[in-house]
């Protein structure tokens, strides 16, 4: 640091401000410090700048990898989060860690400022864990009741209404619900517990009847769900689907057994990835997850309380996008039989 502070003319006190970040510089000083840094092949020493600053400026985001698969809507949240992190000053590390005695371990070891929880469920076993520890964090998602959490998180509700909306003034009055079907250890995951509770809530308020179906997140399985919805419920028009990873094995499924999308069954996709909607063949009408607003708005805020813990908790809903691709119409209108008389 000596050779830097020589360089950019500055003293060693100020060499270290700049490199630990632990008093402001101005900025033509920390320019100065910085090209110094450059010119002489200067690493920052990033345990040490832990030390001096009594932070790491890492967040964790947490990702039960094991029992999710990292699909495209998740994907577009980490990788969102990581450049909001890198522009506020952090880094962002992802945690493939689903077992709470291991994040528990993790955490203790003062390795992160602070942790975002995806794949939040309704009973979530870290947020206590969090809390006992006295870590700062966040949940992308939310807990049956989140009181005074901090959390962003999809609007499942609206997305719902706004899904039923657009089938229903389309004319379908049979609409049903795919869902994806989880293992017990994530036994009320939020998306799939709100997303049904507002389906059924919302169909009944508009005079429907419900029908819901469950499949394991793949395209076999989705495909397999479309002949159970075929043989079971041939009257249903139109489909919700949240379960992007079975959707085009789905469509495909309806295909395979006869039904025309959108002629015969209209499918719009919820909380689903730009991905999703543009490789299924044929393409698929969805309401586009919000996942790189949910990456930023997550760090953001967190960042905020880190560095000023008096700054507000921000509980925020993030409102899908509808994006129209061809598989939902009008339902096929059947034309009564036309009566003859014998002569």
């Amino acid at each position: 640091m000596r050779d830097v502070a020589r360089r950019a003319g500055v003293s060693l006190a100020t060499v270290s401000f700049v490199v630990n970040d632990t008093k402001p510089v101005s900025p033509p000083t920390r320019a100065r410090v910085e090209a110094a840094m450059a010119e002489l092949g200067f690493r920052r020493n990033v345990l040490a700048r832990a030390l001096a600053s009594q932070r790491t400026h890492i967040v964790a985001l947490v990702f039960p990898a094991l029992e999710h698969r990292l699909g495209g809507t998740a994907l577009s949240v980490v990788t969102s989060a990581a450049v909001a992190a890198s522009e506020r000053g952090f880094n962002l590390v992802l945690w493939p860690v689903g077992d709470e005695s291991q994040l528990e371990d993790y955490v203790s070891g003062g390795l992160v400022d602070a942790v975002l929880l995806m794949e939040v469920t309704a009973q979530d076993p870290r947020v206590p864990l969090l809390e006992r520890l006295s870590v700062p964090f966040g949940l992308i998602g939310r807990t049956s009741e989140p009181g005074d959490l901090p959390y962003v998180d999809m609007d499942f509700e609206g997305t719902v209404a706004a899904g039923l909306d657009h089938l229903t003034e389309l004319g379908h009055d049979r609409v049903a619900l795919l869902l994806g079907e989880l293992g017990p250890s994530l036994a009320g995951y939020g998306p799939i517990a709100r997303t049904e509770a507002a389906y059924l809530e919302q169909v009944r308020e508009r005079g429907l009847d419900p029908v819901v179906l469950r499949a394991p997140q793949d395209p076999r399985s989705g495909r397999l769900a479309a002949g159970r919805l075929v043989d079971e419920h041939p009257d249903v028009t139109a489909v919700l689907a949240l379960n992007e990873d079975a959707l085009h094995g789905f469509v495909n499924g309806l295909v395979a057994r006869g039904r025309a999308v959108p002629d015969d069954v209209s499918v719009l996709g919820m909380a689903t990835s730009p991905d999703a909607i543009s490789t299924a063949d044929p393409a698929v009408s969805a309401l586009v997850a919000p996942g790189p607003e949910l990456g930023r708005r997550s760090v953001g805020s967190m960042v905020d309380r880190l560095e000023d813990p008096a700054a507000p908790v921000v509980q925020e809903l993030v409102a899908c996008t509808l994006q129209l691709a061809g598989s939902t119409a009008p339902p096929r209108t059947v034309a009564a039989p036309v009566r003859t008389t014998a002569p």
